[in-house]
């Protein structure tokens, strides 16, 4: 286990690599960093943030796919924080001066009218607690030096969000079945990636109750108002100057478009 000034140096590191758009060596490269200890920076991190007046609006839940945790050799979801800064107004440009080495993801957003407090979260309580769903790109942007990453480097490092735009439209859950949405990304045109929503934990809304409950563990919980994105239903697509990412998902919930400069 690191020391609580172990835990604050590499949450400072983190912070400041974020915001001079410089990354920085692996931590598990440099200490032998658990889970824990890895969460434990995450929440110094968010901690910083908030006391530098940034405003916490949800959370995003990562690696909920198999091949995505088979990557990582994990056989569970991660999840990090999603600040007011990282929102970007669908139609805006994502100005990638801001990032270091941007990736996109497409993923269903739910926004809860409801708190969700864990444990013991279904999925059904989920659903119960959602106001509606919407299209969403995730940009995942990692302050690691060429994404030489452990699992514990990413939670550390926020779960590797750099961005989040949200699609216009919020659907009614009511009568959707979110395993069989099926979504198409376009990149500049063209198709490069087509799933379903049961790629992430065969249900979207069951990554949701994991977040619930993993959040229990320490103490957080879900708020009406949060914007919680489920994970990604695609592989990482990287983005360059001009790019134009188009995701349309199924079952009328419209579509999402990301412009990067």
């Amino acid at each position: 286990m690191l020391t609580k000034e172990e835990i604050a140096g590499f949450a400072k590191e983190l912070v400041a690599a974020e915001r001079n758009v410089e990354p920085i060596e692996p931590l598990t490269a440099r200490a032998d960093i658990t889970i824990e200890d890895a969460y434990q920076i995450q929440l110094e991190i968010i901690r910083v943030k908030k006391a530098d007046g940034e405003i916490e609006v949800g959370k995003k839940i990562g690696l909920t796919s198999k091949r995505m945790q088979k990557a990582f050799d994990v056989d569970m979801p991660d999840y990090g924080h999603i600040m007011d800064i990282m929102m970007v107004d669908e139609g805006t440009p994502i100005q990638l001066s801001e990032l270091i080495q941007p990736k996109i993801e497409a993923e269903i957003g739910f926004l809860l009218d409801d708190d969700l407090v864990g444990p013991g979260i279904t999925a059904l309580d989920v659903l119960d607690s959602t106001a509606g769903v919407m299209p969403t790109f995730e940009v995942i942007d990692s302050r690691i030096k060429d994404w030489k990453i452990k699992i514990q480097d990413s939670i550390s490092d926020n779960a590797s969000i750099g961005r989040v735009v949200a699609g216009g439209m919020l659907t009614d859950i009511l009568g959707l079945d979110l395993r069989t949405i099926g979504i198409v990304v376009r990149k500049n045109g063209d198709i490069v990636e087509t799933a379903a929503g049961a790629e992430v934990l065969g249900n979207p809304a069951q990554s949701v109750a994991w977040l619930a409950n993993k959040l229990s563990d320490y103490g957080v919980y879900l708020n009406a108002g949060d914007l919680i994105i489920s994970g990604s239903v695609i592989s990482p697509i990287v983005v360059g100057e001009g790019d134009v990412i188009h995701a349309e998902f199924g079952g009328g919930m419209g579509g999402v478009v990301a412009y990067f400069k």
